[in-house]
């Protein structure tokens, strides 16, 4: 079965696998390859819209994002977080010695 124009073949998918560092079986590539084509097909279709004057949204629901002051803090929860430290000195993690 040969690959539409501009589609994906068998080879197409062992070549993507083979980068996505996946094992295919030979018996899949093919039923692979049809359906990242008929994926594509639902893709091209998406062209025939005609989206002339369409604003580009990010929500489907308009909303604005709430707003707040971008200050630097520490945060003021030092001593939950080191809570949980297997060891610790002053305020900080101690971690064991990695370089010499």
């Amino acid at each position: 079965m040969s690959a539409p124009e501009h589609g994906v073949d068998a080879e197409t998918v062992r070549k993507i696998a083979r980068l996505s560092r996946l094992h295919v079986d030979e018996d899949r590539l093919e039923p692979l390859a049809q359906e990242l084509n008929g994926i594509l097909g639902w893709i091209e279709q998406l062209n025939e819209v005609d989206v002339e004057g369409v604003e580009p949204m990010t929500s489907a629901v308009d909303v604005s994002a709430p707003l707040r002051a971008d200050e630097i803090t520490d945060g003021g929860i030092r001593d939950a977080v080191l809570a949980n430290a297997p060891k610790k000195d002053s305020g900080f993690y101690v971690v064991p010695r990695s370089v010499e």
